[in-house]
């Protein structure tokens, strides 16, 4: 039999899924640090806080697998007490609890208070913005809204992250501000719908007044747009984005699909048509923008002509960033009542094929970057290289741009002039421009 132990707490949090719950996860952080708790992310610790994702079948299933990787160490006396927080705990407690009733205590995406409380520390309502970052000291995820209003049928978000909240402009500019004082100069600004923001607070879409208010803030050098919404997306923002020099040339707006019987099942608000459309008004208004999509294949319904229509448009589109997933069927989603009616194998194979296109769209994009400069971030360095990115790419998904670390020194969290030397489908290699 173990006897209770005197030492002191080292409480180590563990993230999973988007860059949301990384973000709740450093708030949590944030909190357990102002309350003198010694907190880790990712390490050893004795304590353990698993911050969780539902979103999707391999989601949740890496979820659940991490859960009981950790009950077993619990079991083994390698660690003393478990919680599990997030998504995945929202959306199914009733079927943790009695799955898996060897975790201390399950908490939902809403109840940070009273997980702090569990792990003896107090909510602080005074720290608005401070959190301990986790991604390397030059970039930083800033939410700017929780939770989601759109009725998408293949969606179970709103389910774990209730109606759309916007926070006020004056705290997210105090946090950049925070941010910045700490070494971050590129923001990355995400939330469930950042289309959304300011319609609850403002009584209109105030994606560009924020924008506007956060380039005032001084240190920071890139703000990146993530996870916009294509119905009603408030075109003032492409006038930022073309004249404020920090707001990056880039803009992540996942489509979906384009067929109209697709767009119609999915709730999508939208058509094959309006879709087009607004592509074309974003490149008219701002030509040297990158914009990112991300697509679903093998939705319920979706037929070869379906698909080919997609593949042809995707083609047409030349779209500089592509992520292409597979449709996984959720309950208590509006699309969990039609029959998931195309067969797994053929959804990996629709996928595929879709990434093959965007894998050759991506080279010929790239063989005409030889030869130009760029102002380039320098996030790390890997193996003989530096790796840094363009304005057109976000951290993790996009495009890496890489420099012989063998032949030239930079130092990372720095920005670079970087002449593209090479290109393959993904990465660019250049040499910095020495002044």
């Amino acid at each position: 039999m173990r006897t209770k132990s005197l030492k002191k707490n080292k409480i180590n949090v563990v993230t999973l899924g988007c860059s949301k719950n990384l973000y709740d996860s450093e708030v949590l952080m944030g909190q357990l640090k102002a309350n003198k708790k010694e907190v880790v992310h990712e390490q050893e610790g004795n304590v353990v806080v698993i911050n969780t994702c539902g979103f999707i079948d391999n989601a949740k299933e890496q979820s659940v697998n991490t859960i009981l990787d950790f009950v077993q160490r619990k079991e083994e006396g390698l660690v003393d007490k478990v919680f599990v927080t997030g998504c995945l705990s929202e959306r199914y407690k009733p079927d943790l609890v009695k799955e898996i009733p060897n975790v201390d205590q399950y908490f939902g995406t809403t109840e940070l208070p009273a997980l702090l409380k569990a792990l003896g520390a107090d909510y602080k309502h005074e720290l608005i913005g401070e959190r301990i970052t986790t991604t390397p000291k030059n970039y930083a995820f800033l939410k700017i809204a929780e939770g989601c209003d759109r009725p998408c049928s293949f969606c179970a978000i709103p389910l774990m992250r209730g109606k759309h909240k916007s926070t006020p402009i004056e705290n997210l500019v105090q946090e950049a501000k925070n941010l910045a004082k700490n070494g971050v100069k590129e923001l990355i600004l995400i939330a469930q719908d950042l289309t959304y923001y300011g319609l609850d607070l403002y009584k209109k879409r105030a994606l560009a007044d924020l924008l506007k208010e956060l380039v005032k803030v001084e240190g920071i050098q890139w703000i990146r747009l993530h996870y916009a919404f294509p119905t009603g997306f408030p075109m003032d923002v492409l006038d930022v984005i073309k004249n404020e020099p920090k707001v990056c040339n880039y803009l992540d707006i996942p489509l979906q699909h384009i067929s109209d019987d697709l767009l119609k099942s999915m709730r999508r608000g939208t058509t094959h048509a309006k879709t087009t459309e607004l592509i074309h008004k974003f490149r008219e208004k701002v030509p040297a923008m990158a914009i990112r999509t991300t697509l679903i294949v093998g939705y319920p319904g979706e037929t070869e002509a379906h698909f080919q229509e997609l593949k042809d448009w995707v083609k047409a589109m030349r779209f500089e960033r592509l992520g292409c997933f597979t449709y996984s069927h959720e309950e208590n989603t509006h699309a969990f009542n039609l029959v998931d009616d195309v067969p797994e194998d053929i959804k990996q194979q629709r996928a595929n094929e879709i990434m093959e296109i965007q894998s050759q769209i991506s080279w010929e994009l790239n063989q005409e970057k030889i030869g130009q400069n760029f102002k380039c971030v320098i996030d790390r360095k890997e193996g003989n290289y530096f790796v840094g990115r363009t304005e057109f790419d976000s951290p993790d998904v996009d495009n890496e741009v890489l420099i012989d670390a063998t032949k030239f020194y930079l130092k990372t969290g720095d920005f670079a002039e970087v002449k593209i030397t090479e290109a393959a489908d993904f990465d660019l290699y250049g040499e910095p421009v020495t002044a």
